[in-house]
């Protein structure tokens, strides 16, 4: 068992001896109004940035509201192999003593191609194998309702063809096109395509500033060189477009309340 896993299960320890359970438990509604505030006032512990590490990118709401250099250091802390310092640097250009309290230097991605490419840079940094074969994703049949499915996926080419997920006609497909950025389980010819290291149903509001895609890419790229691996994604992809976000972003909403000690 790694540090970062027992200083996890430590801090799980001390948080149920300190909080009195709610024996109703939060309702939608509630889940929903809180994933959409970001959770804009909460400061995490060194712990629960520990434990938020281990969670992948679904972690990005709940690190919004802690000081930059401060969840830098809780990550350097929990043994991150890619620290928001890193990220700053690789695809910035600047090493985060040189930015600002709100980690905003003007840049922010607007397609998940550009932030494919922020992503590609900072694995490529650190050294990964194949750095140009891992993509972020999204899946936007929930954006007008304030919500978007991310993913971690990795991809063997730079074209193919698939099924299109909405109108079932086949579609060629290169790195040019916004639909390569989505996932897909097979090609059209029914060979396994994609697979998911993390995944993420985050309000849009969450991922608008340099700050917060900045700790996108950090947790994403922390996903890929950990090994970490996310088979549940297509299930959750299916739920998703058939309009079920609410109950997943519920469901995970409260999973990681559990895990922060919230």
């Amino acid at each position: 068992m790694n540090k970062l896993t027992i200083t996890v299960l430590m801090t799980g320890l001390l948080v149920a001896c300190a909080t009195t359970p709610n024996s109703q438990g939060p309702s939608i509604g509630h889940g929903l109004s809180t994933a959409a505030t970001g959770f804009a006032h909460l400061l995490l512990s060194p712990l629960q940035i520990a434990a938020g590490l281990l969670e992948g990118i679904t972690s990005v709401p709940y690190y919004l509201a802690t000081d930059i250099r401060t969840l830098n250091e809780g990550l350097a802390n929990a043994h991150a192999k890619i620290t928001l310092d890193d990220t700053y640097q690789s695809v910035y250009g600047k090493p985060l003593a040189e930015v600002s309290n709100d980690g905003n230097m003007g840049t922010v991605f607007r397609r998940m191609k550009d932030a494919s490419q922020f992503f590609q840079t900072v694995l490529k940094q650190y050294g990964v194998r194949d750095s140009q074969r891992y993509f972020l994703t999204s899946i936007d049949t929930a954006n007008d309702q304030g919500y978007t499915l991310f993913a971690v996926i990795y991809r063997l080419v730079d074209s193919v063809q698939v099924i299109d997920k909405y109108d079932r006609s086949p579609r060629d497909l290169t790195v040019a096109d916004r639909l390569f950025y989505e996932p897909f389980a097979q090609d059209a010819q029914g060979r396994v395509l994609d697979k998911v290291i993390d995944w993420a149903g985050l309000p849009r509001e969450s991922i608008e500033t340099q700050k917060a895609q900045a700790i996108l890419i950090t947790l994403a790229a922390n996903a890929v060189v950990s090994g970490k691996q996310s088979p549940d994604y297509w299930d959750i992809e299916k739920r998703w477009a058939a309009g079920d976000f609410r109950t997943i972003v519920t469901q995970r909403t409260n999973y990681m309340q559990g895990r922060l000690g919230l």
